[in-house]
């Protein structure tokens, strides 16, 4: 049987063979199982206390009966509920640390379209659960639920400020102000539409907004950082010198220049990192990206002596990596973009706060910073249809990639990336020349189809 838990949390068609409210019940009550043991809640419950949990979701309209039934198995099992209704995964994440919560739960499905939703938890502090604590939970739903009677069993209260709480620790991490500066901010029919554009403003932004009218079915539909379309030409439209897109549950954003260029994650990452580290603020003059990354994202670090290390793919490897290393700085190119000295996750509001600082800071336009990075050309193949699981061990793949990379050199890499979900390998090649690029990844993707085919 495949593991529930998947990169973020658990994820599925809401109703369907997965998100089901029995499910959600379930994994409340299993996660207080598993969350609420040790000194501290013996402690909590010695003093005649229970432990607390802040629960939040995005605005789609399964949500509503998911975290009513997660609020349901957490309360059922002696654990206290603050529910913040509708706000950012990164705003749940930071409550848990902001009020000392034992743990959190956010319902949300992120980037995925409204159909879909998801289940993930935070451990104290606000920080994603390692993989071993997530197999407890998982284990834990076939074992007896915790069933307290009488004054033990949890209540469940609306988290009243939480929103407040959140735009408040926002500002405090700027120390410029936004007067002068116009954004538009595309909040995804998502879980910032009420947060982001107020943030903004209350920094001194002129702010245009689209995609702020959230109805429980429209979420990433047609806007947000999968869908740039409209705020690149709402941007131009309004002579704005900013465009910032958010996901779903606003753990990400890509930007957009005044022109109507986009500005991915590597390329923010790049302005980002080189203005820590003029600032002093780059921990060991370093950052943190994933294999995905672009190469020009390597050399851009390389020219400006900043230091990268590389994880595999998925923000949780990114957050391990900064842990580990006491690291300050790190992301994705898709846009999750983690200041270690802010957030416990990804945090798209604060990563476009910061990207708009930047600019007011240094007088130049988001193209005159994006300028630093090169964007080598990037070709991803997906080879369908395979057995990804030979694809380690086979001699003749080997031998092709080791071919490929003498004839890039320096110039270009290779990245080939079997799925953990089907059976697929992805094939990605990047070069100095378009051309090289499509022809290597082409060839590749044509030996792995012949050697892996079933």
């Amino acid at each position: 049987m495949p593991r529930l838990f998947g990169t973020d949390g658990v994820r599925g068609l809401a109703n369907g063979e997965v998100i089901t409210a029995d499910l959600a019940l379930g994994l409340a009550q299993a996660a207080a199982r598993v969350l609420t043991t040790g000194r501290h809640a013996d402690e909590l419950r010695a003093a005649g206390k229970r432990p607390t949990a802040v629960l939040a979701r995005d605005p789609r309209v399964s949500g509503e009966f998911i975290s009513s039934a997660v609020a349901a198995g957490l309360a059922s099992s002696g654990v206290d509920v603050l529910d913040a209704g509708v706000i950012p995964t990164p705003a749940a994440a930071y409550l848990v640390g902001a009020v000392s919560a034992d743990f959190g739960v956010m319902v949300s499905a992120s980037h995925n379209p409204a159909p879909d939703n998801g289940i993930k938890f935070f451990a104290v502090g606000g920080r994603k659960l390692p993989d071993e604590v997530e197999d407890r939970i998982e284990a834990a739903l076939a074992e007896p639920k915790l069933t307290p009677t009488g004054g033990e069993v949890g209540r469940i209260r609306r988290f009243a400020d939480a929103e407040d709480r959140y735009i408040l620790h926002l500002l405090g991490a700027l120390d410029v102000r936004l007067d002068g500066l116009h954004v538009v901010i595309d909040a995804a029919h998502g879980a910032a539409a009420a947060v982001s554009p107020q943030v903004f403003a209350d920094a001194g932004a002129k702010v245009t907004v689209i995609g702020n009218e959230p109805d429980g079915l429209n979420i990433n539909d047609g806007v947000g950082s999968t869908h740039l379309e409209r705020l690149q030409e709402t941007v131009v439209a309004n002579n704005a010198h900013l465009g910032i897109a958010h996901d779903g549950d606003a753990d990400r954003c890509l930007a957009v220049d005044a022109d109507g260029n986009v500005v991915d994650g590597d390329r923010m990452m790049a302005i980002l990192a080189i203005s820590l580290r003029d600032r002093g603020m780059l921990k060991d003059d370093t950052l943190v990206a994933t294999v995905m990354s672009n190469l020009g994202l390597r050399v851009a670090m390389a020219e400006a002596g900043i230091r990268m290390v590389q994880t595999a793919v998925g923000d949780r490897y990114v957050l391990e990596a900064l842990n580990e290393n006491g690291l300050s700085l790190g992301g994705e190119q898709s846009g999750h973009i983690i200041f270690a000295s802010h957030a416990t996750t990804g945090d798209g509001v604060l990563t476009g706060l910061m990207l708009a600082a930047e600019m007011m800071r240094t007088g130049r336009s988001l193209a005159d910073l994006a300028s630093v990075m090169t964007v080598y050309p990037q070709v991803l193949v997906n080879v369908t249809g395979v057995d990804h699981h030979g694809l380690a061990s086979d001699e003749a793949i080997a031998a092709a990639v080791t071919a490929a990379e003498q004839r890039l050199g320096d110039t270009g890499r290779v990245l080939l990336r079997p799925s953990g979900t089907e059976p697929l390998v992805r094939v990605m090649v990047e070069a100095q020349d378009a051309g090289v690029a499509e022809e290597v990844s082409q060839s590749l993707a044509a030996v792995v189809r012949q050697r892996l085919s079933h």
